[in-house]
């Protein structure tokens, strides 16, 4: 018994941009969505990351023009130990601070000190337009190296939401392709058989 050796399928790359009689109307329409869709996706990405990064860029530096700093000094010796389970604690503990402003004004408030620190040591507290103790901003280095990993989050999530909607939209070309290839059929497909039984 001969054996038929197997039949090697070669993928025929670009084959829509192609002239050959299997290409149809419908070919052509969805390279243009598929190439339509990853240059957009791109473009897209591209342009949220950066809008993105300027946007947090900017909130920093609208943080860091509401506050200042200020040189406190402790009234109370800060704790030598942070308390247990700190978590996301950068290790230091709650004390109470006093500043006076140019004014004259005499502020007292409670800011985040080194373990150990003792009465009327001097530390530097970030202060509001309210007089009250908040978190240093970010800034420098650290403001842009958040800014860019922002940018870098948003641009994929946001070329990803495009390359989604094109493939919907291919998806949808797909089916109506298939729809039209089984319509063909049904008028071809008896018309084969007869053909088929006529050379029997």
């Amino acid at each position: 018994m001969t054996r038929t050796p197997p039949t090697t399928v070669t993928r025929v790359r670009l084959w829509r941009w192609r002239r050959n009689p299997l290409r149809r109307h419908s070919d052509v329409i969805e390279a243009w969505i598929v190439l339509a869709t990853w240059a957009l996706a791109l473009a897209v990405a591209a342009f949220a990351g950066l809008l993105a990064a300027h946007i947090s860029q900017e909130s920093f530096a609208a943080r860091l023009a509401q506050v200042h700093p200020v040189s406190a000094v402790l009234t109370d010796d800060s704790a030598r130990t942070p308390p247990a389970g700190g978590g996301y604690d950068d290790g230091r503990v709650w004390a109470a601070v006093r500043w006076t402003d140019a004014d004259g004004s005499v502020h007292t408030d409670r800011a985040k000190v080194y373990p150990g620190a003792t009465a009327g040591s001097r530390v530097t507290v970030w202060t509001n337009q309210a007089d009250r103790v908040v978190p240093a901003p970010v800034s420098g280095t650290a403001a842009d190296l958040q800014s860019a990993l922002t940018g870098a989050l948003v641009a994929p999530a946001a070329g990803a939401l495009v390359w989604g909607a094109g493939r919907l939209v291919r998806g949808r070309l797909i089916r109506r392709r298939m729809a039209e290839w089984d319509a063909e059929w049904k008028q071809i497909g008896p018309r084969w058989g007869n053909l088929s039984g006529g050379r029997g």
